[in-house]
């Protein structure tokens, strides 16, 4: 069976082919970190660590890159706005990042690159992109000629005339064209910079994700990801960049997330209906939100409310359930049954069945469904006058092994000792003494996935249990 997916570039589903066989080059746009995630920036770290899982799942090696924006107009106003600088307050909200996504079940990407530590490779970029006919300077802009690339607009499938039709020419613009989008920006006074053969400044958004694309996985890719949002201009626009410097394409399949509304609303700033993970977290069980995710297929939109989310708790509550009865019975059943092979099969033809699901576009809707089957067949299962430990087993393992694939845990974490606690936190302070951050976040993200609150104050670190 081949892995189908849906790729936005032809608009149908295609069968899964890498570049190199076994082997799977993964790219997805990582949030601007200028404030906590909200819950729309969670579902594409959600989505994707699962499409990351389940291809691990079926055998592929996956390399996965997610990028952190560190340096734009929203972090040089917040800067402003706290009383700090950019790199401080970019720092604050990776590691917020971090400990939010932990709770949520996301597995740590190969590499974060951050695009302050990605300059030299970005001004190279841009200037071979000059130096092809693709660019050009101005009053120490650089902007990248829409109309020299020839394949514009095939992402999002838009002629390049329809595009120009709703472009319009501000006063005081230096662009060539209306369509053209600047690679890199003059600094105004007192802003952040960076030394460039066009003087100082910073780049652009759109080149920094072709940058790191390149330099972490090459010039070309088997899948880029990212929220429906970015699909135009952005990824449109990194399709022009790579593939005018490369002269390949940049990924071979296109994946996009579909949106999050909120009690039936689009999610945005003006109606202050922004909910941050953050926040939700501190009241409700991380893993709720992911199985709420998991509940739509990816490229549908979602509707956000409480009731919706108490519904998802009761409904994750039911599988936990099952398989807590069948761990259960296990521990003082040893008994052997005469339908063992009959019970074997009807388990092998679920697993074939999640199998089929998410071969079919990562369908984790239908995935949790066949879950609920499972779970109802462990109950049936339960009232056997005589169960067999094998089969019992093999229901663990099945419960098991598609949980880890959904990014799901289904048993409860044992509660850590006072002690235990106290020794992470002194092992915590000499990671961060001997300048071993890492290592500090690693042991952070631990306690707040086992709900430990850790709070730096001037007379040291307190902790909490949530």
């Amino acid at each position: 069976m081949s892995i189908m997916i849906y790729n936005t570039l032809s608009r149908q589903k295609e069968a899964f082919v890498p570049l190199e066989e076994g082997k799977v080059r993964m790219y997805v746009c990582g949030p601007t970190v200028y404030n906590y995630i909200h819950i729309g920036n969670a579902r594409p770290a959600i989505v994707f660590d699962t499409v990351r899982r389940y291809l691990e799942y079926r055998g592929y090696e996956v390399k996965f890159i997610s990028n952190f924006t560190d340096v734009d107009d929203k972090l040089i106003r917040a800067a402003k706005e706290l009383g700090t600088d950019v790199p401080t307050v970019a720092q604050r909200f990776i590691d917020a990042y971090h400990e939010d996504v932990c709770a949520l079940g996301v597995k740590e990407a190969h590499h974060h690159p951050r695009v302050t530590e990605t300059m030299p490779e970005i001004i190279d970029f841009i200037a071979q992109l000059i130096d092809k006919g693709y660019a050009y300077e101005s009053q120490g802009d650089v902007y990248f000629k829409t109309r020299a690339f020839n394949g514009y607009g095939k992402l999002s499938h838009q002629s390049i005339d329809d595009l120009r039709s709703g472009a319009r020419i501000e006063v005081g613009d230096i662009k060539q064209d209306p369509l053209d989008f600047a690679l890199w920006k003059a600094a105004k006074d007192g802003e952040i910079f960076w030394e460039s053969p066009w003087g100082k400044g910073r780049p652009g958004w759109h080149i920094e994700c072709s940058a790191m694309a390149k330099k972490y996985l090459g010039d070309s890719i088997d899948i880029h990801g990212g929220g429906q949002d970015l699909a135009f201009p952005h990824h449109e626009n990194e399709i022009a960049q790579s593939e005018a410097l490369n002269e390949v394409p940049m990924a071979k399949y296109w994946m996009h997330n579909g949106y999050i509304n909120i009690n039936n609303e689009k999610m945005s700033k003006s109606l202050g209906n922004f909910v941050l993970v953050h926040d939700m977290i501190k009241e409700l069980d991380p893993q709720v939100i992911r199985f709420f995710m998991m509940a739509v297929h990816y490229r549908n939109p979602i509707n956000f409310n409480n009731e919706l989310l108490e519904s998802a708790e009761v409904s994750f509550t039911r599988i936990k359930t099952a398989y807590e009865n069948v761990k259960h019975r296990l521990e003082i059943s040893a008994n052997l049954a005469d339908d063992a092979q009959e019970w074997e099969t009807k388990l092998q033809q679920f697993k074939l069945r999640f199998i089929k699901e998410m071969d079919d576009d990562f369908n984790t809707a239908n995935a949790i469904s066949v879950l609920f089957d499972i779970a109802r067949e462990a109950n049936v299962y339960l009232q056997s006058e005589h169960t067999s430990s094998t089969i019992l087993s093999s229901f663990i393992t099945l419960f098991e092994e598609i949980t880890e694939v959904l990014g799901l845990s289904l048993s409860a974490e044992k509660e850590l000792l006072d002690e235990d606690i106290d020794a992470l936190i002194q092992e915590r302070n000499d990671a961060r003494k001997n300048r071993n951050f890492a290592r500090a976040d690693e042991i952070r993200d631990q306690l707040k996935a086992l709900n430990i609150i850790l709070e730096d104050t001037p007379q040291g670190v307190r902790w909490k249990r949530q």
